[in-house]
């Protein structure tokens, strides 16, 4: 396996967490599950994994702390996740593998699966579950399935940059961040086309993957994971809820 560093998104958009409030806590990297901060259950994956370098991305003071407890680097967030991660990526290199501090669940074996499975000829490559691998591991969740004509997925944190032209994604990225408030103009930058195939069920994974990375100017790929519980972040209380009860804590 080629050798990668690692970088775990511990960002936040300037306001209110609900789940770290839920949690009794600062920040919801913070949460305690069986006993260990959700950083430090990312961070001990990654490295289970066998991640060489890792570094969280945050500018909250207790995260940082954290992530310095745990013997990794620490970035400064940028402006947004994309510029954030388009930071770190600069400062790590690539190959790069790109998670969230909420990855409450995350399992070397998902990590090296999925970089056993990429395409060694991709630049850019994401992991996703199928709905029923989602429903056979957690029955009951609640995601957002992105529907397409060869299924129904969940995305699954997990991002694998693998050379400098692969940070024309973020770009991309960012762009369509910045107008995630203006449907039409996300609609411009995505193209009539794509979204209309989408619209009508016609568009599939694979062409999903292909017509992103055309517009990005990457080769890129999507990686489907056997692992339902890898789709399972705590971006809400229920979340918090569920990954307690899968644990047992």
């Amino acid at each position: 396996m080629t050798p990668f560093n690692a970088l775990v998104l511990a960002g936040s958009r300037g306001e209110v967490d609900a789940v770290a409030t839920y949690a009794g806590v600062g920040h919801k990297a913070l949460i305690a599950l069986e006993g260990k901060t959700l950083l430090a259950r990312v961070v001990g994956a990654l490295e289970a994994a066998g991640a060489a370098r890792i570094a969280v991305i945050s500018s909250h003071p207790d995260v940082r702390g954290e992530a310095l407890r745990l013997g990794v680097d620490v970035i400064d967030e940028a402006a947004g996740p994309s510029l954030s991660v388009k930071r770190g990526a600069e400062v790590l290199g690539t190959p790069v593998l790109v998670t969230t501090a909420d990855h409450a669940l995350l399992q070397g074996d998902w990590v090296r699966h999925f970089l056993a499975e990429i395409p060694a000829d991709v630049d850019v490559a994401a992991l996703v579950a199928a709905r029923a691998t989602v429903e056979a591991a957690a029955p009951g969740t609640q995601r957002t399935w992105l529907k397409l004509a060869d299924g129904q997925w969940s995305g699954c944190n997990l991002f694998w940059l693998s050379n400098g032209q692969s940070l024309g994604v973020i770009d991309l990225w960012r762009r369509v961040e910045a107008e995630r408030k203006r449907p039409w103009r996300m609609a411009q930058i995505l193209g009539k086309g794509m979204l209309l195939q989408y619209a009508t069920g016609r568009l599939s994974l694979k062409d999903a993957a292909a017509r992103l990375g055309r517009l990005a100017g990457v080769a890129a790929a999507i990686v489907e994971t056997p692992y339902g519980l890898a789709s399972v972040d705590v971006d809400k209380a229920a979340d918090l809820d569920l990954v307690r009860k899968i644990v047992g804590d």
